[in-house]
């Protein structure tokens, strides 16, 4: 597999330092929104945006690394030039570049809220357990315990949206101050 792996000639230093800088502008936002929103305390909101950013991050980049060897000459010819050099040669690709800015918005802000459920329901220690103070089961207790249940759901599909949104936003800024 790594027979014919050799290093790059040249590494997109900036790219790299840019996606870094983007990635801790997306956890410190999006950490105020957990801990104002959803009422976690500042470390355990600080631990769940820094994991889902950083395994969104990676998803991300392998998800390119996989469907950049498949992308047209003329794409590929871009996204080199965009990446290196901050600008765009034909005017055809801004429309493929603001429909792919959609798609990666809503792909990173499925794989956040997976991640995020993911987390909270593997880190709750009440999970599955049955305490001795549990009241008796009844359908009324069964049917306000699944409403809140989905109270609690909706309330973290919102806040992941604002937390996205907020971040999204803010890393949008950033490269309009970038290209001035």
């Amino acid at each position: 597999m790594f027979e014919n792996w050799t290093l790059p000639q040249v590494l997109p230093v900036g790219a790299v330092l840019f996606d870094l800088l983007f990635i801790l502008m997306a956890i410190s936002i999006e950490a105020y929104c957990f801990n104002s929103r959803l009422n976690f305390d500042k470390k355990t909101s600080i631990f769940y945006a820094i994991s889902i950013n950083l395994f969104s991050s990676i998803i991300g980049w392998v998800v390119f690394f996989l469907i950049e060897p498949v992308l047209p000459i003329q794409l590929k010819s871009e996204l080199i030039n965009f990446v290196f050099f901050n600008s765009l040669k034909f005017s055809n690709t801004q429309t493929v570049v603001i429909l792919m800015a959609f798609i990666i918005f809503f792909g990173t802000f499925i794989v956040k809220l997976f991640l995020l459920r993911i987390f909270s329901l593997v880190l709750n220690e009440n999970i599955g357990k049955k305490s001795e103070d549990d009241p008796p089961t009844t359908d009324r207790y069964k049917w306000r315990n699944l409403n809140r249940n989905k109270l609690i759901s909706n309330r973290l599909v919102s806040t992941m949206l604002i937390a996205n949104s907020l971040s999204y936003s803010a890393i949008t800024l950033v490269l309009l101050f970038r290209r001035k």
